[in-house]
């Protein structure tokens, strides 16, 4: 019972003669009131109980498949090397003196870099151009003395024996003579070697030998080493069934292989920042390694500022391959059932969604290179997932996946630096 009906009924009770005339006025009066407040809450209550306007068509994001010239990487384990690399032995035996440069500076190539003791070296020298002195000083009486038995030989004042010993003799002091000066010229290499010199030009390491050290000819301990660093090598693998696969693809058309003489090589180290140079494929291995079924590539990249250092594990991203009508599938609009087979809702020309079965290669950025299932033009759902299932009429609205803030690669810097913000505030 509602309130308006319930006062009509407790007013109905009372009749008219019991009351003045002027109450009999307002009791009217408020009767009237009343039956338009009734009828007012009727035509309210009629309003309510209205059936509800059809709701609107579900709102999906979908995007419209293109195809697209792409060109397709690999990425490819590697390590870097120094474009030259010197190791610094000595070449003569002494007692290191002095250590002529800066542990891990710069030197250029014959820049000092040990001076040894040659006090027994440069005694050798000048016994050796003594030994060249008395060997050309015999000369010079043995040559004398073979020119005169030439003369007497003619009118018979001589034999012939003594003529022919006579020459012999001559040209033996020459031989000696050509001993002692070879002798002379060795010893002032081996002086020279006392004064170790940088054989390239590069960035030095440590030293493993101080001053007063007794250092012999070709040790096996190198005295310290050298490497160039710019450019550096960058040495990378690829195995062969990836390499077989690849020029399959060629065969068949799948793919247009990229022509050049010098492939570029983009390079991410180890914190996985993309290196700032890009490198040149300068060599491809032709012997597979038999333990690990691979062959080796190399770089050469440009190390300007030194990031790039000897030993550095790093990833090398190289083009193997160019398709020119690719189709890429946003790596989102992806499901998988529970055999692992891929699926894709699209949205028909009549905005009736449809669930397809795809075939995907491999994957480019975040989206996935489409093998088969779907065509260029097509539209496919990559939001609103939990608002409609395969049937259903949809309101489909382009968006660009480009200028979506979830797609872009999280950085992990930014993210610890944050995480450690949000708990030093707790």
């Amino acid at each position: 019972m509602t309130f308006a009906s319930a006062f009509l009924r407790a007013a109905d009770r009372l009749p008219d003669h019991f009351l003045p005339a002027h109450q009999q006025l307002q009791r009217t009066a408020g009767m009237v009131a009343v039956m338009l407040a009734v009828a007012l809450l009727s035509a309210c209550g009629n309003k309510s109980d209205a059936p509800e306007a059809q709701a609107a068509f579900a709102k999906v994001g979908v995007v419209v498949l293109q195809k697209q010239s792409q060109v397709l990487d690999t990425d490819l384990p590697g390590r870097t090397n120094a474009f030259l690399s010197a190791e610094v032995r000595p070449q003569v035996s002494g007692i290191v003196q002095k250590r002529l440069f800066t542990e891990g500076g710069m030197v250029k190539q014959g820049q000092p870099l040990y001076q040894l003791d040659a006090s027994s070296l440069r005694a050798a020298e000048a016994s050796a151009v003594a030994a060249l002195a008395k060997a050309e000083a015999s000369q010079q009486t043995l040559e004398a003395t073979a020119r005169r038995n030439a003369q007497l030989v003619k009118i018979t004042a001589i034999s012939q024996q003594a003529f022919d010993e006579s020459q012999a003799a001559a040209k033996q002091a020459r031989a000696d003579v050509a001993v002692a000066k070879a002798n002379v010229e060795t010893a002032r290499i081996n002086l020279k070697y006392s004064r170790i010199e940088a054989p390239i030009s590069g960035r030095i390491s440590l030293s493993s030998v101080t001053p007063g050290a007794l250092v012999t000819a070709n040790q096996t301990t190198p005295l310290t080493s050298i490497v160039q660093m710019d450019p550096m090598y960058v040495d990378f693998t690829q195995s062969t069934a990836d390499l077989l696969q690849l020029r399959n693809d060629w065969a068949a058309g799948r793919y247009q292989k990229v022509e050049g003489d010098r492939v570029p090589v983009r390079i991410r180290l180890e914190d996985g920042s993309t290196y700032g140079h890009e490198g040149k494929l300068e060599f491809s291995g032709l012997i597979v390694n038999t333990t690990m079924g691979t062959v080796t590539l190399r770089a050469v990249v440009p190390n300007p500022d030194g990031i790039l250092m000897p030993g550095m594990f790093v990833q090398a991203q190289l083009p193997t391959g160019l398709a020119p009508e690719a189709i890429l599938v946003p790596q989102r609009s992806v499901t998988r059932d529970l055999t692992g087979r891929p699926s894709v809702l699209v949205v028909k020309s009549d905005d009736i969604v449809e669930k397809r079965t795809v075939e995907l290669g491999r994957a480019i950025g975040v989206n996935w290179l489409l093998d088969s299932g779907l065509q260029a033009g097509e539209r496919v759902v990559v939001d609103g997932f939990q608002r409609i299932k395969p049937g259903d009429q949809v309101n489909a609205v382009e968006i660009d996946l480009s200028k979506r803030a979830a797609d872009k690669p999280v950085d992990p810097k930014a993210a610890a630096a944050a995480l450690r913000a949000a708990n030093s505030s707790k």
